[in-house]
């Protein structure tokens, strides 16, 4: 493209040339069925419920939600959607996506299959991420713990989390020791097979461990190139400080810093345990000021990009535009290697597949699992489509407007 080219998100030819009329027409039914929250309160219960008591509703959510959000219940599985997505250019950010099971035996379990995952995605050539939760393979309650002594503690991140370690009993050590362990064997499963990792965000109250966690395997890992991405939520007010702090240890350490930028989506749950633990809310005060904490983050990752691999992990039409400009006005190319977006599948197709047109790198975040573990994931999609503000507006406008276009042809 040309430093003065425009994209377009309104471009519905380009957005679902990849669904046929049929799969437009289920997606339209499900945004309605989504656009309607009662309907959605009554399934995030219903759902979980059946399954459990053994109801024979596996196909009607197979056929529904979760052959719009998902890949596939097995890794093989996922092979089909990202040829179809690969074909358009899309790529795929693999998500195993199992919540985690407390236990070391489930622990191992979850390392392992994160490491299927990485084998896999190095024998696909649009497969160039996959995603990993601290929480699929260390105790929650340890690293609450550690979080808890983090914050009574002074000093840099780095040096409040190595003293919080020091100070845990002879067995949590040894079960730190393991959690470090399995990042350990991930990570360099990742570099020899040249796959990116994304540390997924967790709650407030056990971030500080995963982001220490995260920041140790980047300077490991990342000294010649990016293998290891942090993910930070800007819904969180102090974010950009912590996106610019870790740009000043990837420096003080020779590291590349690994940075996939999110607004994120737990702000009721954050704000609710901010005010029943009666501490300050860690939350943004309002939705403009996570647009300008991110988009600021946007700016501060290109303009340092020889030193970060950035992540445009984002569905707001605002904030991707904004990437392609600054690096268009930088002379920078959209497939620059440190630069990269990303949407959920199921979602945002006109951000993705003009994103792809125009010559980015781009690609659609792609769980996969068992119906009855990836249970928790879709409901929460289903929630942030009833709560997202005109999200579901937005998606089904641009569907109907497709299926009208098609129509005329």
């Amino acid at each position: 493209m040309t430093p003065t080219s425009k994209i377009s998100f309104d471009n519905t030819e380009f957005a679902f040339e990849y669904k046929t009329d049929k799969q437009l027409k289920k997606a339209r039914f499900l945004f309605k069925l989504m656009g309607k929250s009662w309907i959605v309160k009554l399934g995030t219960r219903l759902a979980p419920w059946s399954l459990k008591v053994g109801l024979p509703i596996k196909g009607i959510i197979r056929n529904t939600i979760f052959s719009q959000f998902l890949g596939g219940e097995t890794l093989e599985q996922t092979k089909a959607v990202a040829q179809k997505l690969g074909e358009y250019n899309v790529k795929v950010i693999l998500d195993y996506g199992v919540e985690g099971k407390e236990g070391e035996e489930n622990f191992d379990h979850a390392c392992d299959e994160f490491i299927k995952v990485i084998d896999y995605a190095s024998t696909q050539p649009m497969i160039p991420f996959m995603s990993v939760k601290v929480t699929g393979f260390a105790r929650f309650a340890l690293l609450e713990k550690l979080d808890a002594m983090m914050h009574e503690l002074e000093g840099t991140l780095m040096k409040r989390f190595l003293k919080a370690v020091d100070n845990l009993t002879t067995e949590e050590k040894e079960e730190w020791h393991s959690v470090r362990h399995r990042m350990m064997r991930i990570c360099e499963t990742a570099a020899n097979k040249n796959t990116g990792v994304l540390v997924d965000a967790e709650d407030t109250w056990i971030q500080d461990p995963v982001d220490a966690l995260t920041i140790l395997m980047m300077d490991t890992f990342n000294k010649n190139r990016c293998v290891v991405y942090n993910t930070i939520q800007h819904y969180r007010h102090d974010r950009l400080k912590f996106l610019k702090d870790s740009y000043t240890a990837s420096v003080e350490r020779n590291f590349i810093l690994g940075a996939k930028l999110v607004r994120g989506a737990y702000m009721e749950k954050e704000r609710k345990r901010a005010t029943e633990n009666g501490y300050p809310s860690p939350i943004q005060p309002d939705k403009e000021s996570t647009d300008k904490d991110y988009n600021a983050g946007v700016e501060f990752c290109i303009e340092h990009l020889d030193r970060i691999a950035l992540i445009v992990a984002s569905h707001n039409e605002n904030s991707n535009l904004l990437a392609t400009k600054l690096m268009q006005q930088k002379g920078l190319p959209l497939d620059h290697p440190h630069i990269h977006w990303s949407q959920l599948y199921g979602m945002s197709d006109n951000i993705t597949f003009n994103l792809a047109h125009a010559g980015c790198s781009v690609s659609k975040y792609l769980p996969f699992g068992p119906i009855k573990d990836v249970v928790p994931y879709l409901m929460r999609r289903a929630q942030e489509n009833t709560s997202i503000k005109g999200q579901t507006g937005r998606e089904l406008m641009l569907i109907e407007k497709e299926l009208k276009r098609r129509e005329l042809q």
